[in-house]
């Protein structure tokens, strides 16, 4: 008698939290529809799932600033790329070009705008 009532007291009151929580959910989605957060999330979870390298992301990758002479950029990159290649790190070692393309897309885009 005591475990069918602790059972139905487990079933009811999983009940009850379910409700409240699906409820809370959708009260949150109207709050964040109406202040904007729920486009500015969309947006950034797009930028997620895309896994493209951010320009920042690069430059911390190879270890250079934003202002540095592309001769900088060239030379970070060929260090890290000859050090991951004799260390044998073939994650590092591509990370390291997708961050020198990442900033070589970046710079031709900089240089067609300023023509």
């Amino acid at each position: 008698m005591a475990t069918r009532l602790l059972a139905n007291l487990i079933v009811m009151g999983s009940g009850v939290v379910l409700r409240a929580m699906s409820q809370a959910y959708r009260q949150a989605i109207v709050n964040a529809s109406k202040t904007g957060v729920a486009q500015e999330t969309v947006q950034n979870m797009a930028h997620k799932v895309s896994k493209t390298m951010t320009e920042h992301e690069a430059r911390q990758i190879l270890g250079v600033v934003e202002r540095a002479p592309w001769e900088d950029v060239v030379k970070k990159y060929d260090t890290l790329f000859e050090n991951n290649m004799k260390s044998g790190s073939f994650y590092l070692q591509s990370k390291v070009f997708r961050a020198k393309e990442c900033l070589e897309a970046a710079r031709q885009r900089a240089g067609g705008q300023a023509q």
